[in-house]
């Protein structure tokens, strides 16, 4: 009943002076909010990067060739000047990768080999699309998730032969052929650069935006550049170096992927046991997911907790405010103890007002946090999820800050001599 009393005065209290309690929440208010929209803008961002790594399969192995940490490149890695251009004698030749392939053909399930050949734009006369040039192999549908929704991909026999034939995106046929035409055994002209070259259209795949660029950008269908596949072999005809730098393994979904990458290790150090500048790394990755995830956790976690700090200050703004009510109502306070009110009674109505000040806050802290957040994932392209124990801690915490900051005000207020507060003017 006492309790219940304390709480009809502190809304009575709080009603009388709206703007005073408004501007008394707002740290909360911010403090509450701005955490809970950085958390859950934090997890939105963790689960997009942990499902676009994990498309391209937790079991997935990338060597790379990089250069050895020796005394003759140290300056190049403390930010000094050296050539970084890799001689094709030191890169992986596809005779190399068809061996190790051959060699763990019972663990390996597909291996993806990619060159780059560029940014370019396909013509027929004002019909284009911004293309991006990739050389792959058969494997690399399997190992990225290509999905076709006509024709087929490219495979070893089209890599074998050096065959001009292209597998391009919906997108891609939406901008170059009008509607009916079947874009397969098309030829097309593609320019990237000085260079112009005609491809034969075998294939459509389904495009797909990515995770980590939707929502991103003002780029419109007509001029979103997409990726056009064509055989390595034929990418390799333009290119610097005819080996690889990099390429991919899919183990099988027997392996144990985090043994195989030791395997795979030893099985390239041995091959550059003999090369004084460049070495292979190995890494699968599940290894890659959970450093990327942990780091915007961490990143998160700092974020939101420097965020908090708004809540300090929230928290001294609802003790300076108390301050000033204990003040003002100081002969409401002798009156109250000269009719017989206890110490602890005046207490107590002081630490909940406070304490309903900082709920209240906090629930608006809570409305405005999960708008922040939902406007954010909104242009990242994700998914919004609420952290119900985020929420409730917050609530917790709203009226935590309520107890602390308000105890100081309600003591002071419940030591107040009856006579000395009859007498305040």
């Amino acid at each position: 009943m006492f309790l219940k009393e304390n709480i009809f005065l502190a809304i009575a209290g709080l009603k009388s002076n709206k703007v005073r309690a408004l501007l008394t929440m707002l740290g909360i208010i911010i403090g509450i909010g701005s955490v809970i929209a950085i958390v859950s803008i934090g997890n939105a961002l963790t689960s997009s990067v942990t499902d676009t790594m994990s498309s391209l399969g937790a079991n997935n192995i990338v060597v790379s060739v990089t250069q050895k940490e020796t005394e003759n490149n140290m300056g190049a890695l403390r930010g000094g000047s050296q050539n970084t251009k890799i001689d094709d004698n030191d890169l992986i030749s596809m005779e190399q990768v068809n061996a190790y392939e051959e060699k763990y053909a019972d663990q390996i399930a597909d291996i993806a080999l990619t060159q780059s050949v560029g940014s370019g734009k396909a013509k027929d006369g004002r019909l284009y699309a911004n293309v991006s040039v990739s050389g792959v192999n058969e494997g690399y549908r399997s190992i990225n998730d290509v999905k076709m929704s006509k024709g087929r991909f490219l495979n070893d026999r089209d890599v074998e032969q050096i065959r001009k034939v292209a597998v391009v995106s919906d997108k891609f046929v939406e901008n170059m052929f009008k509607p009916g035409i079947d874009p397969l055994g098309q030829e097309i002209n593609v320019y990237v650069g000085d260079d112009i070259q005609t491809y034969l259209i075998i294939g459509v795949y389904k495009y797909e935006q990515s995770a980590m660029t939707m929502g991103i950008g003002t780029t419109s269908d007509k001029d979103i550049s997409t990726a056009l596949y064509i055989p390595v072999t034929v990418a390799k005809e333009t290119a610097d170096n005819q080996n690889f730098q990099n390429f991919t393994v899919k183990t099988k979904s027997t392996v144990d992927s985090s043994t195989f990458t030791s395997i795979t290790e030893k099985y390239f150090e041995k091959l550059y046991s003999n090369n004084d500048k460049y070495k292979c790394s190995v890494i699968n990755m599940e290894s890659m997911l959970s450093s990327a995830t942990s780091m915007l956790n961490t990143i998160s976690i700092a974020i939101a907790a420097i965020a908090a700090i708004a809540l300090l200050v929230g928290g001294i703004g609802v003790m300076n405010i108390m301050l000033v009510s204990v003040t003002e109502r100081t002969r409401e306070i002798g009156t109250r103890k000269a009719l017989g009110a206890r110490s602890s009674f005046i207490k107590m109505q002081f630490i909940v007002e406070s304490i309903i000040i900082c709920v209240i806050g906090g629930i608006i802290g809570i409305l405005f946090g999960i708008s922040l957040a939902a406007i954010g994932v909104h242009l990242l392209g994700a998914t919004l999820t609420i952290s119900v124990p985020v929420i409730a801690i917050s609530v917790g915490f709203s009226m935590l800050i309520g107890v602390f900051f308000g105890y100081y005000p309600a003591n002071k207020a419940a030591k107040m001599d009856p006579i000395e507060a009859l007498r305040y003017e």
